[in-house]
């Protein structure tokens, strides 16, 4: 007598599929076009499948984004023993993703509805940005001034390409990643100007 199948696996194989589809349509249609129903169809589940597991699509991508994190394994920052230059090829290469329009969009979706619910909001920056955000922390120990707000120091470096990227105040490029880089590090080094 056969066995009978695996409900758990099935489901798992669901899930991922739901993930998957989501981030295909989104790369082939964009966030604003994403449906569950399209979601549904492409990854062959019911919309109840989906809702028995997600809230919206918000949340189906970031999962999707949060287990590309997690398979990725944690964010390693260059340690070349030149701070100035590791911190550039790491801001070059965030410039660079806010830059690419496909990757954009998807970061452009998720902060919208990090701007309409701060559970959520908590979610993306809990699992996307906080081990980013921790590596960027950990390699700056040591070389900034006594005192400065750890937290703070990473945000010199990440709050203006954000600002950057979401007001459209000017072009994301490697010079611009690299005097961002030298000016954050001109305000934090030991021995910097207080004014």
């Amino acid at each position: 007598m056969p066995k009978p199948p695996d409900a758990t696996r099935r489901s798992e194989r669901s899930r991922t599929a739901i993930l998957d589809a989501a981030l295909a349509l989104i790369t082939e249609s964009g966030y604003a076009a994403l449906t569950i129903e399209a979601i549904a169809a492409r990854a062959g589940v019911g919309k109840q499948t989906i809702y028995r597991w997600w809230k919206g699509r918000g949340e189906i991508v970031l999962d999707a984004l949060a287990e590309q994190v997690t398979a990725a394994g944690p964010p390693a920052l260059p340690d070349t023993g030149d701070l100035e230059a590791d911190l550039r090829l790491v801001v070059r290469a965030t410039v660079a993703e806010l830059a690419d329009p496909k990757l954009s969009e998807i970061t452009r979706a998720l902060t919208v509805e990090s701007l309409t619910s701060e559970s959520f909001a908590d979610q993306v920056r809990d699992r996307i940005l906080r081990p980013q955000l921790d590596t960027i922390k950990d390699r700056l120990r040591g070389h900034v001034r006594a005192g400065i707000d750890p937290d703070l120091a990473v945000e010199l470096f990440v709050g203006p390409m954000y600002h950057r990227w979401m007001l459209r105040t000017g072009p994301l490029t490697e010079e611009y990643a690299d005097a961002l880089v030298d000016l954050a590090l001109a305000a934090l080094r030991p021995g910097a100007d207080r004014g």
